[in-house]
């Protein structure tokens, strides 16, 4: 892509190295300080210097240069600045011309400490012992907020060290990077708190050469939990450290453990040692993302570092272990070596993605993860690049604005789940081989998508390049129709593009992609199919001849770890069904995802799904009820504006496939019960919750009245969504505005790391048109942190009761709601598409997008477009399978 592509810096400066002070941090007016010194290598003569810049002041700039005996200054004759792309320039007197060797750059300026979790900004939160109002102050510079901290390139590919110096209160702690080489008070030559000074300088040691979105510092009143790894690096054991605010790390054991035998893990299966001499991960109470993984000091919203066995909910143990694992995983895939450009933020995220769940897998492999790597992984990426509106893998980038918009499914988890194919064709040992010569190839360098091919191919034999190409060039993915003949026993295979609305052109069905087969007669011989095992599809279609013969029933795409649907007959997947108990685990997911996706595309039947539900009612497998509730609740949502009779039909289906679970798991946990068997009760009471068991919700109403009275215990952590949920659905007058006022409590002042998320989450489940309201005010509210806004937005969007209300909130207040979020794009972004994406109506359709239609959409567009892509196909679905369903309902006496 050439430049005039990408908002990118004129070219003739490179940065070598920052030399970055911090200091004046004003933490009530919310200012700070700071001289930067650039050392600047030439690479072709310039007249200026161009930087990038947002809510900085520059004061003044000095300019020196320096060749083989002479230094010079160049005086500064203007600085002028750009809003819409951010950039500074210096005006020079005298050009600076190629004989200079080195340049030296001197700004000083003053910036305002954010309060929108974008730069260096302000996190609010209460004491743990006192419960008192204060703050701490962290970064967050990707991808182009390092320009809100300090002037600078901020551009993947201009990497540089850098050193810092930051003047913090002398009681607080400070950290970066690298570790600390000097804490000293000013002027005294002291170390701090030798002379009572209330400001201490703390200094940190060269960081390697890198990216400036991987800067990062933080300060507050912090403590840390320590461990070492097992491995000894450069001689020594790696100091692993978790730090948090004061009277919360030792909720960070579990963080700790992890990351340090993870730490270990990527070291081996990379072949390079982890790089710093420490590795920091720091608790933030404000946080956009769930992560980031600064260089040696990762930082964390709290619910993705901080665990409880005592109090936290079990959902967040796997999320932990996760985060943590694929923040490491970029110390190596992203920060080590970097993407060129944003266009291929893939190669950071997709990868860290796929390694983060092998490492956990590793970790716990009783956990059973790459079974939920399919249903939330692989079915994530599927579920927007089965829109209109989704992007290629590699897609061009021009603004900051356009990078926010493709940290989505795509980046992440379309390339997570390519790269597992891939990983799974060659074989992981040669996967990872090539892997690990492309990082040492590149190490502290930038590369491309291609270069991670070639070195694929060098150790595999294969031209991955020419296989992955369509993969990460072209939009979409393809389903595999398959066709039997039933007198040869011959089978054809047919790909074609994937669309959610099932009515893709000529023009888009182009593509053909490298697809490899692999099929199943069941997992319980695990019969594959020799004759076809590691067979390609790379034409349209394939013949394979007489395999219908070989065996009574088989399957295509054998433990789903290909990135493909697969369309079946009827009669197949009745076949299939008939067969339900001899398939693997990860193969009755795939099943049940591709029936579901391919009734709403109009390619197959939604009384088929149905009727591939009912045969798995007594599957006893967490990640198998997680897509089977997740697809009848898919059902139940696009339903609510068809007739009230089938949505009742479809609540009496649910209630009758969880009778059977719910009744084998009752509600208490056992000590010594699997992991999974726990998630497993969560997920089947909190699903009888939503669709109004009565048992359920008089045992939840019970446990309720205790667990208000004070019995904390009264309620299992991970059951406090359920019942609180079904409390707020089916309660009236003001014992539901007492249960609603004690709930949100949880908010105010939580009593565990996760309880302000869960609480909010459920919040938005109320029927009751006043709390309906006064739910949809806590997002313009400061009651509300920002970072959790779309939890109560969502939820209650997601109610099918609240759903029009909540668009009309939106609406309503959509100025003081682009004012309040758009400086954070991504969190307007999450909100925005999580308030939109549930309806199933024209109405809802021409409304959105005629709402939309003269409102500045730059930096959502993407989403929106996708949010609309969804409601058409949801329409389409219940207007075309309606009458389909109610009779299926009937029939089966549902209704």
């Amino acid at each position: 892509m050439s430049s005039q592509d990408r908002d990118v810096l004129p070219k003739g400066l490179k940065p070598v190295n920052y030399n970055l002070k911090i200091y004046e941090i004003d933490t009530e007016a919310l200012t700070f300080n700071g001289t930067v010194v650039i050392h600047y290598a030439v690479t072709a003569p310039t007249s200026a210097v161009y930087l990038n810049a947002r809510d900085l002041t520059i004061k003044d700039a000095t300019v020196a240069t320096f060749s083989t005996k002479t230094e010079s200054v160049i005086d500064v004759t203007s600085i002028s600045y750009d809003k819409p792309t951010e950039v500074v320039t210096l005006e020079l007197a005298t050009p600076i011309g190629e004989a200079v060797s080195k340049v030296l750059v001197t700004v000083n300026y003053s910036g305002i400490i954010q309060t929108n979790m974008a730069g260096f900004y302000r996190s609010k939160y209460k004491e743990a012992s006192s419960g008192k109002d204060t703050l701490m102050l962290s970064t967050q510079f990707e991808a182009t907020d390092a320009r809100r901290a300090f002037p600078c390139a901020d551009e993947p590919n201009l990497k540089a060290t850098f050193d810092l110096s930051i003047a913090v209160p002398e009681t607080w702690t400070a950290i970066s990077n690298m570790p600390i080489v000097s804490s000293q008070t000013p002027g005294s030559g002291k170390k701090s708190g030798e002379d009572g000074s209330n400001t201490k300088i703390v200094t940190f040691d060269t960081t390697p050469v890198m990216s400036t979105y991987l800067l990062a510092w933080a300060t507050g009143d912090f403590e840390y939990i320590e461990a070492f790894t097992e491995k000894s690096y450069n001689g020594r054991k790696l100091p692993v450290r978790v730090y948090t605010t004061k009277g919360l790390s030792s909720q960070g054991q579990l963080a700790l453990e992890s990351a340090a035998k993870i730490v270990d893990y990527f070291s081996e299966i990379f072949d390079i040692d982890y790089a710093l001499p420490k590795v920091d991960l720091l608790a933030v109470h404000e946080f956009s993302h769930g992560a980031m993984e600064n260089w040696g000091l990762i930082t964390y919203r709290t619910t993705a570092v901080l665990y409880d066995e005592e109090t936290s909910d079990a959902a967040y143990k796997t999320r932990v272990v996760y985060v943590v694992a694929h923040e490491l995983a970029h110390q190596w895939f992203g920060n080590l070596v970097t993407m060129d450009w944003w266009n291929e933020l893939w190669l950071n995220e997709g990868f860290a993605t796929y390694v983060g769940w092998l490492a956990v897998d590793h970790l716990y492999p009783d956990w059973q993860v790459f079974s939920r790597f399919i249903t939330e992984a692989l079915q994530g990426a599927f579920g927007l690049d089965s829109l209109r509106q989704s992007h290629p893998i590699e897609v061009p980038v021009k603004s900051a604005l356009d990078i926010d918009q493709i940290f989505d499914s795509i980046s992440y988890l379309k390339g997570a789940s390519t790269i597992r194919m891939l990983s799974n064709q060659l074989g992981t040992q040669t996967f990872l081989k090539g892997v690990s010569n492309y990082l040492k190839k590149h190490a502290y360098g930038n590369a491309h998508t291609i270069d991670l091919w070639s070195s694929l191919s060098d150790v595999s034999g294969i031209d991955v390049d020419a296989a992955m190409k369509n993969w990460t060039g072209k939009i979409g993915f393809p389903v595999i129709t398959v066709v039997v003949n039933k007198d040869t026993g011959d089978v054809t295979l047919q790909q074609d593009r994937f669309l959610r609305g099932g009515d893709v052109k000529p023009e888009e069905n182009e593509t053909v992609w490298w697809v490899p087969l692999s099929l199943s007669s069941g997992a319980e011989a695990d019969a594959t199919i020799t004759s076809s095992s590691g067979t390609t599809l790379e034409t349209k279609d394939l013949v394979l001849l007489g395999l219908a013969n070989e065996v009574d029933f088989f399957l295509l795409n054998k433990n789903q770890t290909n990135v493909y649907r697969v369309n079946y007959s009827a009669e197949q997947l009745t076949n299939i069904a008939s067969n339900i108990e001899k398939l693997s685990l990860n193969d009755r997911i795939g099943v049940v995802a591709d029936a579901a996706s391919l009734a709403i595309a109009g390619s197959g039947s939604t009384s088929g799904l149905l009727s591939l539900i009912l045969a798995l009612k007594k599957d006893t497998s967490f990640e198998v009820w997680s897509e089977i509730l997740k697809r009848l609740g898919a059902l139940r949502s696009v339903w609510f504006e068809q007739d009230e009779e089938s949505q009742k039909g479809l609540a009496a289906l649910t209630r009758d496939v969880l009778s059977y679970n719910l009744e084998q798991l009752g509600w208490e946990f056992a000590k010594d019960e699997g992991y999974r068997t726990g998630r497993l009760r969560t997920l089947i009471i909190g699903s009888s919750v939503k669709v109004g068991v009565e048992s359920v919700i008089s045992e939840a109403k019970t446990r309720f009245a205790k667990w208000k009275t004070g019995d904390k215990s009264a309620i299992h952590p991970s059951l406090r969504h359920a019942v609180f949920t079904a409390v707020l659905k089916y309660t009236t007058g003001s014992e539901l505005t007492e249960a609603y006022d004690a709930i949100f409590q949880e908010v105010v002042k939580p009593s565990s790391v996760d309880s302000a998320e869960i609480a909010l989450s459920s919040l938005g489940s109320v029927t009751d048109a006043a709390l309906i309201d006064r739910g949809l005010n806590y997002i313009l509210s400061d009651e509300v942190p920002s970072q959790d806004t779309h939890s109560i937005g969502g939820s209650l969007a997601a109610n099918v009761v609240a759903r029009w209300k909540s668009w009309e909130y939106l609406k309503a207040n959509w100025d003081a709601i682009y004012k309040k979020f758009s400086t954070n794009m991504v969190v307007l972004d999450r909100l925005v598409r999580l308030m939109i994406t549930n309806f199933a109506s024209e109405k809802a359709y021409k409304e959105i997008e005629t709402f939309y239609s003269d409102k500045n959409t730059h930096g959502f567009e993407r989403s929106l477009g996708q949010a609309l892509d969804t409601i058409k196909a949801n329409t389409e679905w219940v207007e075309r399978d309606g009458k389909e369903v109610k009779q299926w309902l009937v029939e089966n006496k549902y209704i």
